[in-house]
């Protein structure tokens, strides 16, 4: 059985979750827009990322595309009664206290699962941050598998999928399209935005100043 906005290929949810989707973002004045790729697996970029509200609507939009999401949180959101929530939810817990590893055991991941959507907010934090960590691009990059850009707009109450990019290794040329598509989606509290910009970028441009790259490449995506 198929249901869900559209048809896609990546892992199912229930018709229950995805009337319950539906229903939560009607009451709440909300559309989609957008269709996600014909792929079984991606990396799924959530922003912008401002506001506590972010999750619920996430899992809701992701619900109402028939979508079976995971998506990455800090570990704190997974202590006590609300653990086995968050991760019915499809949460997974980040200790952003010990980074490393993340990316490698999140491609290790990707490649024994048939499928598989994951979505990061690159932001890493609702407040406003320099730059964005550059964690799901590594991810995306590594599994060999596409980025997809997701995104709540909270001016227009529109939430949703645009382009899908398949990472190329030209950092700055991929996150060019990525920062085309975002220019004018705006978060829940639009003071908390985060730069649509990776550490790698200015490290391109200014190689004498660049930090080690083994760095950014074990970098927490969340």
């Amino acid at each position: 059985m198929r249901f869900g906005k559209g048809t896609h290929d990546g892992p199912r949810n229930s018709p229950v979750t995805h009337f319950i989707g539906q229903l939560y973002l009607k009451v709440a004045g909300w559309t989609t827009e957008g269709e996600l790729p014909p792929s079984t697996k991606g990396v799924l970029i959530a922003s912008p990322h401002t506001s506590g509200w972010d999750l619920p609507y996430m899992v809701a939009v992701s619900w109402v595309y028939g979508l079976d999401l995971n998506w990455l949180g800090k570990h704190t959101l997974f202590e006590g009664y609300r653990g086995p929530f968050m991760r019915w939810l499809g949460g997974i817990a980040v200790d952003r206290r010990s980074r490393h590893g993340v990316v490698g055991s999140l491609v290790k991941r990707f490649a024994e699962t048939d499928r598989m959507y994951l979505a990061i907010a690159p932001a890493g934090t609702r407040s406003r941050a320099k730059q964005w960590r550059s964690g799901f691009y590594h991810i995306a990059e590594g599994a060999q598998v596409p980025i997809i850009c997701g995104f709540l707009d909270f001016g227009r109450k529109v939430g949703g999928v645009g382009p899908a990019i398949v990472p190329t290794g030209d950092v700055k040329a991929d996150m060019d399209r990525i920062r085309a598509f975002y220019k004018d989606i705006t978060g829940l509290r639009t003071g908390c935005s985060t730069e649509i910009r990776l550490r790698e970028e200015s490290d391109a441009a200014e190689p004498e100043a660049a930090e080690p790259r083994q760095a950014s490449a074990v970098a927490a995506a969340q």
